[in-house]
This record gives C-alpha cells, sequence and structure tokens, in this order.
C-alpha cells in the first residue's frame, strides 16, 4: 500500500503540472502534504516535514544558485562567455565541441558538488549554444551527465564517501575503480545518447544568453577562464590542501572556512566583480542591476526546487526507504546487483541520490560481509544504483526542465533517461570488474 501511494503521488504531481498546468512549486506543497497525511506522518508533524525539506534543500543550494546565477549573468553580460566560447572552438572545432564540453564537465565533477558544478557550468554552456547554433541538448546533456556520475560514483562526494566509510572500502582503491566504471557510463549517456535528442526544442533562460560584444572589447582569454573557472581552483584547492596533514589546527580551520561553497562562490564574485566589472569599466550601479536582474530569473527555480525537497522529506519521514528494503532484503541475488536494485527503488520512490545510497548500505552489509563480497564494487554499485529513475521528486530534474526551459516530457525524453543510461552502464561495468578482478 505504501509503494502504491508513493506512485499516486507522483502520477498527481505530474497531472499537476502537465496536465492542468498549475504552478510546480503550488504542486509540490499539495501533494507533498496529501502524502504525507496518507502515508501516515501524525497531522500536527506533517508541515513541520514539509519546511525541513525545504530548509535543508535549499540551505544547501539557495547560496550557491544566486552568486552562481549572478556571477553567471556576469560572464555572459560581460563578454567573458563569448570569449570562452570563442577559444574552446577554437581548440576543439565544432565537430569535437561535444567531447571538449564532456571533459571540462568530468574534470570540474570531481572536486565540485553537483549544484555547484551545474550553476557554474550553464552560462558555459548557453554561450556555446547561442553563439554557435548548436542543439542545446546536444551540447548540455554531455556535461551534465559528468557531472552527475562523478557525483553518483566518485569520493569525494558525500553518498562515495559515506559508503566507502560504512563499508570499509579503500577510498583510493574505490576512486581508482569508479573512474574506470565512470568513463564509459558518461559516453554513453552524454556524448552519444544526446545525438537522438538535438531535435528536443528548447528555450533556455534569458538570463545567461550571452551579450554580443565586440571583439576589440572583449576582455582576455585568461581573465575571462581565471574569473569563470575561479570557484573550481578555490575548491580544488581546498579538497587537495584537506588531503595534506597539517600539524597548524589553526591553518586547517581557516582553509576548511575559506574552501566552503559559500566562501568560495563570494570570494569568486566579488574576483569577478572587479575583472569583469570595475577593471572593464563598468559603474558599480550597473554591475549590481545585472546581479539583481539575476536574483529574479532564479527565483522560482529556488522555489520548485524547494518543493521537491519537501516531498522527499515528507517520503523519508514516513519511512518509506524503511519499508521497501525490508521488503527486498530477502531476495536471493548476486550481492552487487542487489545493492544496485535496492538503491535504484528507494531513489525512485525518495529522489534523494544521497537518502538511496545511506538507506541502502545499512541493509545491503550484512550480506555483503557473509558473501565477501569486493566493498570497493559494493560502493559503485550502490551509487550507480542512487543515480537510478530521477524524476520529479528530484532536484537535479526540476534544476535541468527549469534552466533548459523544456516541458516535462521532453525532461523524461534527456534527463531521466540519461540517469537510468548512466546508472545502467555503472552496473555493468561494476560486474564486468567483478568478474576480471
Amino acid at each position: 500500500m505504501t509503494i502504491i501511494i508513493v506512485l499516486l503521488s507522483i502520477l498527481l504531481l505530474i497531472v499537476m503540472v502537465s496536465a492542468l498546468r498549475i504552478n510546480a512549486f503550488i504542486s509540490f506543497l499539495v501533494v507533498s502534504i496529501l502524502a504525507g497525511i496518507l502515508l501516515g506522518i501524525p497531522l500536527g508533524k506533517v508541515t513541520a516535514s514539509v519546511e525541513k525539506g525545504m530548509g535543508d534543500v535549499l540551505g544547501s543550494l539557495a547560496i550557491i544558485i544566486i552568486i552562481g546565477a549572478m556571477l553567471g549573468k556576469l560572464v555572459a553580460e560581460s563578454g567573458a562567455a563569448q570569449k570562452i566560447a570563442s577559444v574552446m572552438m577554437d581548440i576543439c572545432g565544432e565537430k569535437y565541441i561535444q567531447w571538449g564540453v564532456v571533459t571540462t564537465g568530468f574534470l570540474i565533477g570531481i572536486p565540485l558538488f553537483y549544484g555547484i558544478g551545474f550553476v557554474l557550468m550553464i552560462p558555459l554552456i548557453f554561450s556555446i549554444v547561442y553563439k554557435y547554433k548548436l542543439p542545446v541538448i546536444y551540447i548540455g546533456l554531455p556535461m551534465l551527465a559528468a557531472l552527475s556520475v562523478t557525483h553518483g560514483f566518485l569520493p569525494p562526494h558525500p553518498s562515495p564517501s559515506a559508503l566507502v566509510i560504512q563499508f570499509k572500502a579503500n577510498m583510493g582503491l574505490t576512486l581508482l575503480y569508479g573512474l574506470i566504471v565512470a568513463v564509459p557510463a558518461i559516453v554513453i549517456g552524454g556524448p552519444i545518447f544526446s545525438r537522438a535528442l538535438k531535435n528536443i526544442p528548447s528555450n533556455p533562460l534569458e538570463s545567461f544568453v550571452p551579450a554580443e560584444v565586440p571583439e576589440s572589447s572583449l576582455p582576455g582569454t585568461f581573465n575571462s577562464f581565471f574569473t569563470a573557472l575561479l570557484p573550481v581552483l578555490l575548491l580544488l584547492g581546498a579538497t587537495v590542501f584537506a588531503l595534506i596533514p597539517s600539524s597548524d589546527p589553526a591553518l586547517a580551520e581557516f582553509f576548511s572556512f575559506a574552501g566552503s561553497p559559500t566562501i568560495v562562490m563570494l570570494i569568486a564574485l566579488f574576483s569577478a566583480t572587479l575583472t569583469l566589472g570595475v577593471f572593464q569599466g563598468k559603474k558599480i550601479p550597473y554591475i549590481m542591476g545585472i546581479y539583481g536582474d539575476a536574483i529574479k530569473d532564479v527565483a522560482m527555480i529556488l522555489l520548485i526546487i524547494g518543493g521537491s525537497g519537501a516531498l522527499k522529506q515528507v517520503l523519508v519521514d514516513s519511512g518509506v526507504s524503511e519499508q521497501i528494503a525490508v521488503l527486498l532484503k530477502d531476495l536471493h541475488m548476486q550481492p552487487l546487483f542487489l545493492g544496485w536494485m535496492i538503491a535504484a527503488i528507494i531513489r525512485f520512490c525518495v529522489g534523494s541520490a544521497t537518502v538511496a545510497g545511506l538507506t541502502t548500505a545499512g541493509i545491503i552489509l550484512p550480506l555483503m560481509n557473509t558473501t565477501h563480497t569486493d566493498p570497493n564494487l559494493m560502493v559503485l554499485a550502490v551509487g550507480a544504483g542512487s543515480l537510478m529513475f530521477s524524476h520529479v521528486n528530484d532536484s537535479g530534474f526540476w534544476m535541468f526542465k527549469e534552466y533548459f526551459n523544456l516541458s516535462m516530457k521532453d525532461t523524461f525524453k534527456s534527463w531521466a533517461a540519461m540517469e537510468s543510461i548512466v546508472g545502467i552502464v555503472g552496473l555493468l561495468g561494476v560486474l564486468l570488474l567483478n568478474q576480471i578482478l
């Protein structure tokens, strides 16, 4: 009955948004409250679950998305995006631009959390698309496939790192195996799959449509790349420093503070204000006007992402994931496949890759120990399963839909299908590695 209620809630949300054209944020609130009541959460705690879910997801994403939107709009308006697109096209050529973009997404995705990488790469994707009149999904999806795979498979991302600890796996070996499995998953789910999506209509947010600036007025190549990628460099530096033992606790604490995404984004925005704004002859009021417009552009996206967090929290608080795990744990299957399947089903019902991965860990650990399954491969199997079946209860689904301005149908055809492809290819890669090792 629990699973039927979850499925009906998801169906109701799709009908309200697609067929009835009700605002997605309002739809999320209504469906979240109904689902909470039907799943047996006490009436006095339903709204608390909704508020907690919104707070949790926006608490981690709101600052990043807002400052990222400001940075992205300035990169677009200043001509830096135009310069970056020109240089990338000169290096890769139109024939290989997809591979240049997907390589960029992969390298950036290793140190960056998915939401940060998404927000930072959107201006680059749109600048290439608009300048060279290329299909936006054809260019954008491969980069986002790379970001998604690194988020699900590779430490130091939250779920893989936590799974490494719970399974007592080796972080370095898991990363090595993860890279081997990640590359084919990205290639098949990104550049190869996106060739079938060239005709999907998309009119991305105008906020990131780069202004055509005369070549003589464009920022320099180094300035453009350095400013756009400064958050990546800072976060990468902080990650590397965290791995180096330090005898000075104060220094370690400082770098931990300076390397937090919020501080990194603020530093990057301040730097961009100078390098792409003031030093290019633009007045502060003009730059602040750009930032104000950027906030307006992403306000509804923030609310929709908050709504998806509310539904996720209601499903988590109702105990859906535990009930599913109890139903599945006694199935007699290959342990790696069973770990993948449990994570995939929980991901479908709850919407969070991290929740799916961590819930699966507690269920599969006893079986893993009795069957002597390779813990490094189990981390990857569960990670691959946690990427499966992204749909309306996943904030990533709505970020992709709203930024790329797609219909629900086309979001399922592109984003949801890509996530399932990388999840399946990831599983096949893990099973193949298991046979070889």
